[in-house]
């Protein structure tokens, strides 16, 4: 079987809204490839040279952000092309540009072809994201956390991420109960409980992300009866709303600015007093709404870090 590499074009701002799009019409396996966080990581990590292949530093110097999908030559390859066609369709209707170039790969070369963009990922001063067939960098004392990329939202690479993490590792206490809203992949609850806290709950409103980040949890030893995932919206469902356990020390939320304030009213209420809250996911264009509101529901704002048009934030609950 023969197949076809195609790379989709846009600009750095509307990557996320790129592979999301070809996620929602059921593409799997999607690389995307922002040499802009390349670019920002090189600045910020210069003496972590080993972690960032040569090949990717020199194509970041001067690249645009792609998405590249593998089509096969058969009639599966055929319908994913027509998904593809149809996301593409749908980011024009909404003034997002794209352009695609494609090139043919060998059957035997593609298998591993995507996997160069998928280096261990330091974050914070703790933590280490690592693909499974890549090994831990000789001397690394990071805490290690696996994670595959798959088509659930979260390996360490975005920004929000990072920012999330970063505060995660700063603020949690051992022993301390995290529940992490909107937890795709898994990563946050999981490098949590990596880090000490001793039990987790997460929801997601994708099946997909629960099965995946249930999935994540137990190849990263994770104890079974110490975290539980839930699909659905807990802010919207009344029924998963009471499921969801009350008193958290932290809570978790990654997600874009208009389901953190969808949200704002079920932080309060699962959050015990004194406990934390951290948030990212927020651009730039939508932080003061999003801080003002959250902070109308009885949190102060004690921490905000900022990295591209990217916001985090860690609140205590009063």
């Amino acid at each position: 079987m023969d197949w076809k590499e195609l790379r989709i074009y846009t600009d750095h701002n509307n990557i996320e809204n790129l592979g999301a799009a070809l996620i929602s019409v059921g593409i799997d396996g999607i690389v995307i490839n922002d040499p802009e966080d390349i670019r920002q990581f090189a600045a910020e990590k210069s003496d972590s040279w080993d972690y960032i292949d040569d090949e990717l530093l020199k194509s970041a110097a001067s690249g645009e952000p792609f998405v590249t999908v593998y089509l096969s030559d058969d009639d599966a390859g055929a319908q994913s092309a027509e998904a593809v066609a149809e996301a593409l369709g749908r980011l024009e209707s909404l003034g997002i540009k794209t352009r695609t170039e494609s090139t043919g790969i060998r059957e035997e070369d593609w298998a591993n072809e995507w996997k160069k963009f998928f280096k261990p990922q330091p974050i914070g001063t703790k933590l280490l994201i690592k693909p499974s067939w890549e090994s831990v960098p000789k001397g690394c004392e990071r805490t290690v956390v696996e994670l595959d990329p798959e088509n659930s939202f979260g390996t360490g690479r975005h920004f929000t991420t990072q920012l999330c993490l970063e505060l995660l590792e700063k603020h949690l206490k051992r022993g301390d109960r995290i529940c992490d809203l909107g937890c795709g992949s898994g990563i946050i609850f999981i490098c949590a409980m990596a880090l000490g806290a001793s039990c987790a709950f997460g929801t997601d409103i994708s099946e997909d992300a629960v099965r995946i980040s249930r999935r994540n949890a137990i190849k990263n030893g994770v104890p079974e009866n110490s975290f539980d995932v839930r699909h659905g919206d807990a802010a919207g469902d009344p029924e998963l709303h009471r499921e969801v356990c009350k008193g958290f020390d932290i809570v978790t939320a990654n997600i874009v600015a208009d389901v953190l304030l969808h949200m704002k009213e079920l932080f309060a209420d699962i959050i015990k007093p004194g406990g934390t809250l951290i948030l990212s996911g927020i651009i730039d264009d939508r932080v003061d709404e999003v801080l003002e509101n959250v902070k109308a529901q009885g949190f102060t704002l004690v921490e905000q870090l900022h990295r591209d048009i990217w916001n985090a934030a860690v609140f205590i609950k009063s």
